[in-house]
């Protein structure tokens, strides 16, 4: 057996990942702070509010996505 499976993380080049999820973190957490900040409401309403710009984010990007890929495949 490969001695690197055991360093799933840091054998396959994972470091990088794991700086990426700390960024990622740090940025969440700004945001959840700032609506926290500016709105006067608890880290748990903020934290619900951010969730839901990112659903109606996400949401808009499927359906703008759906339609792309419609006329994508009209022109074929």
């Amino acid at each position: 057996m490969n001695s690197l499976s055991y360093l799933p993380i840091v054998a396959r080049g994972g470091f990088g990942g794991i700086v990426r999820w700390f960024i990622q973190i740090v940025i969440y957490d700004i945001c959840i702070t700032t609506i926290q900040d500016v709105l006067g409401v608890s880290r748990m309403v903020a934290l619900f509010i951010f969730l839901g710009i990112m659903l109606a984010i996400a949401a808009v990007g499927y359906i703008v996505r759906k339609k792309m890929s419609g006329q994508a495949d009209a022109d074929i």
